[in-house]
């Protein structure tokens, strides 16, 4: 019965691998499925009439595997163990006495003998050591270390915040996300313990739409950290204890859709002719997921109400179209010159009747607009006279923005016009302004200079990263204000920011064509020559964690349209690599500006978008939420768009791993010192596996004085310190739920160094949804 049974699995196994073969074949794919499977039919066969050639053709089998998989993908373990284990696994069953005693034959005198093993054994020994060997192996890292030494003594940090403080998202309003605090260096960071744990009482809830995200970065004044969370509540909290001083919940209710339900932050201003302690003299801006920004009095969370309306400036004003849940601020404004200057989120891909794109600058105290930049009508930039709307569309900058007061300038990351996959009827402006980077004027919004980093966007590539202000030292002595544009396709572009015009070179390299006939593609696209863009998928590059899973990756790889990065989207589906998540998204980078080192988090999953006619698209359901991913109805337009992640029949990545990265570069050179893969499967997995295979992830990293950056990010839920100088990991911390938020770190009244991260989890990638800021600190 064993022997029957065996037969049926490899009969079994044999018609899929044979019938998938024969169809990767004929989309100019591997013969290898299409032998393997025929293998496994002759194998089934012969076991069937209990014939010992069984483990002869087998053996045949697993040598050719061996050979293929080496020749395809050398010594990667990750790469070899979906090759090979299946078959591995069967030719281990098939030298069990169960199997070959029914093959073998009996004497004249009636003593079995079973079938002989060597055959099968020998090519099966082989191949477990190959596969052991690989082990030991990793052809994917990078090993290097950045320069130690201090090149600017004294370089600025931007603003005037003191070291044991974190006033702004990225710290200051250069956003370097980097602290000249060093108590918790490489040395000690293995000691770190928890301080304390707060929960907010914020949790997801069952009406909650898919991207409900905790990203927040607290903020820390004095002894007192800020924060907000998804549904919009602030909180500010004892820098030293975590204890709750106030809670204020902005009612932002709910709506379907709404593509976010997040809060990155919010933002501090001290008003210099307000004497200390009087009512509202410091505030807390927060911006909501229904268009708001209101003003609290930092010392209590009471309504500011001498701001805007009653304490509450409203965000849809003057757009022609408001759909409601299509507008809203996940990112908190820049305090700058006494103003707030704040963009907006526009759902993706919903409608052509959305609102605008416009950037605005307000009166800090009185809520008053004082300039309007709208990339649809960038000219105008008085503020908008009553009657008239801004541009439907135009894009927007979701981001957080960055500031150089000395220069009077804005750094401003923008995004696309929606639709993003359709880029017919585009005006010159929107051509122009689509995926850059716009530097403004702090005091009248008018525009200084642009530079785009993807031309006639049709990927939904837009610059998602604050830009990271420094004063990069030369080799000849003479320093230049340098901006650093992390990018969704991986290219990270430094740029002078007073002219826009680049430090390190890029160029324009021929692009991919084939747009649907009412659209076109640019004929090239830039690329940098700092970049973290990985090399084209093949289909040697699609992964499975068997060879059937992984053969069902090869066909979807062959029936998709794909010549690299920037392939125009079809009706037949396209990959995208990078994705839409980005090499790097909103968390940015790190960046030392005393030894004008960076540290990232360069992250590799390939999305796929397939056009949907207009007139194929069905109705909405009443119970439909808002997502980036599945079906984006476009409407108004001839073409809606289905986006997901390239995955498997398994739900797990098509494409082979790592899939997420730490990197460190030197800036002064634009050379990528290291790049080691960062995170394990522990929490994708049904089984907390603790295999470091470089995991996806959305997030930041921070950097010390102390040579430590620090990141969660990872879909597996830890928060990590590494050694910056060389990548390695130096210490993590279990997290209770998805750590995808950047973290910070800050002196409290005790001289003790914080570090901080808020973990709730983020409803894209799975992970752990929770209500945590927890503290950390040596003992």
């Amino acid at each position: 019965m064993t022997i029957v049974i065996t037969s049926i699995l490899f009969l079994i196994i044999g018609l899929v691998l044979s019938g998938g073969g024969l169809w990767l074949v004929t989309l100019g794919g591997s013969v290898f499925y299409l032998f393997a499977g025929l293998m496994f039919l002759i194998t089934a066969a012969l076991l069937f009439m209990r014939k010992a050639m069984a483990l002869w053709i087998y053996a045949v089998l697993v040598a050719v595997a061996l050979i293929w998989a080496v020749w395809e993908v050398g010594f990667d373990w990750w790469q070899l163990g979906p090759r090979g284990g299946l078959t591995i696994l069967l030719g281990l069953w098939l030298l069990t006495p169960w199997i070959r005693r029914p093959l073998g034959f009996s004497s004249p005198s009636g003593l079995p003998y079973p079938a002989n093993p060597w055959p099968l054994a020998v090519p099966v020994i082989i191949a477990i050591l190959v596969a052991g060997y690989s082990m030991t192996t990793d052809p994917h890292d990078l090993a290097g270390d950045l320069p130690s030494e201090v090149v600017a003594a004294a370089p600025p940090f931007g603003g005037n915040v003191p070291d044991g403080e974190w006033h702004q998202y990225g710290r200051t309003p250069f956003g370097q996300r980097y602290s000249p605090l060093d108590q918790i260096n490489k040395d000690n960071v293995k000691d770190l313990k928890v301080a304390w744990e707060y929960q907010t009482g914020d949790v997801k809830r069952p009406d909650d739409i898919g991207e409900t995200t905790y990203q927040v970065t607290p903020l820390k004044v004095g002894d007192t950290l800020y924060l907000c969370t998804p549904h919009n509540w602030a909180i500010a909290l004892d820098a030293k204890t975590g204890k709750e001083k106030w809670k204020y919940d902005a009612n932002s209710g709910m709506n379907p859709d709404r593509q976010h339900q997040t809060c990155r932050g919010v933002t501090y201003y001290a008003d210099p002719a307000v004497a200390a302690g009087q009512p509202c003299a410091a505030r807390v801006y927060l911006p909501t997921s229904d268009a708001r920004l209101i003003a609290l009095d930092a010392a209590d969370g009471k309504i500011c109400e001498s701001f805007a309306d009653k304490g509450v400036l409203h965000l849809e004003t003057g757009m022609k179209y408001n759909p409601a849940g299509y507008y809203y601020s996940t990112s908190p404004p820049v305090a700058v010159a006494g103003k707030l200057i704040i963009g907006g989120a526009v759902n993706d891909n919903y409608s052509t009747q959305e609102q605008s794109g416009v950037i605005r600058a307000f009166d800090i105290n009185t809520g008053a607009l004082l300039w309007n930049w709208d990339s649809g009508n960038p000219d105008q930039t008085a503020p908008l006279p009553e009657g008239q709307t801004y541009v439907t569309n135009s894009p927007n900058s979701w981001s957080v923005f960055s500031v150089d007061e000395g220069l009077g300038s804005v750094y401003i990351p923008l995004g696309n016009q929606v639709p993003d996959q359709l880029g017919m009827d585009r005006s010159a402006n929107v051509e122009k302004f689509s995926s850059s980077v716009v530097a403004l004027d702090i005091n009248t919004g008018q525009l200084k200079w642009v530079q785009q980093f993807v031309h006639h966007d049709l990927w939904d590539m837009d610059v998602p990263a604050q830009p990271v202000l420094f004063d990069m030292t030369k080799p000849d002595g003479s320093v230049v204000p340098a901006l650093v544009a992390p990018t969704k396709q991986g290219d990270i572009y430094v740029l002078d920011r007073r002219t826009g015009q680049a430090i390190i070179p890029f160029k324009e390299i021929p692009a991919p064509g084939g747009a649907i006939p009412e659209d076109h593609t640019a004929p090239t696209q830039p690329i940098s020559d700092l970049s973290f863009s990985p090399d084209p998928l093949k289909e040697k590059d699609m992964w499975g964690i068997t060879l059937i899973d992984q053969l069902a990756c090869r066909i979807a790889f062959h029936r998709y349209k794909y010549e690299g990065r920037y392939t125009p989207p079809t009706v037949e589906g396209t990959i995208v690599y990078p994705g839409n998540f980005g090499t790097f998204n909103w968390g940015s980078v790190a960046v030392d500006p005393e030894r004008q080192i960076m540290f990232g988090m360069p992250t590799y999953l390939a999305f796929t978008s397939r056009l949907v006619p207009a007139a194929e698209i069905p109705p909405r359901g009443q119970d439909e939420k808002g997502s980036e991913q599945g079906l984006n109805r476009n409407d108004g337009a001839p073409y809606g768009v289905f986006m997901g992640p390239l995955l498997g029949p398994l739900q797990i990545p098509c494409q082979a791993p790592p899939w997420g990265y730490v990197a460190g570069v030197d800036l002064r050179t634009g050379k990528i010192a290291y790049m080691h893969k960062n995170g394990t499967v522990h929490d994708m997995t049904p089984l907390p596996l603790p295999f470091k295979v470089g995991v996806p992830g959305i997030g930041g990293p921070i950097l010390t004085k102390g040579g430590v950056a620090f990141l969660g990010a990872a879909v597996d839920n830890y928060l990590r310190a590494y050694d910056a100088t060389n990548g390695n990991q130096l210490w993590e911390a279990r997290l209770p739920a998805g750590g995808q938020a950047t973290p910070m770190t800050y002196t409290a009244s005790d001289n003790k160094q914080y570090v901080v991260m808020v973990a709730g989890g983020h409803g894209s990638v799975g992970t752990k949804p929770g209500d945590y800021v927890i503290a950390y600190t040596l003992p």
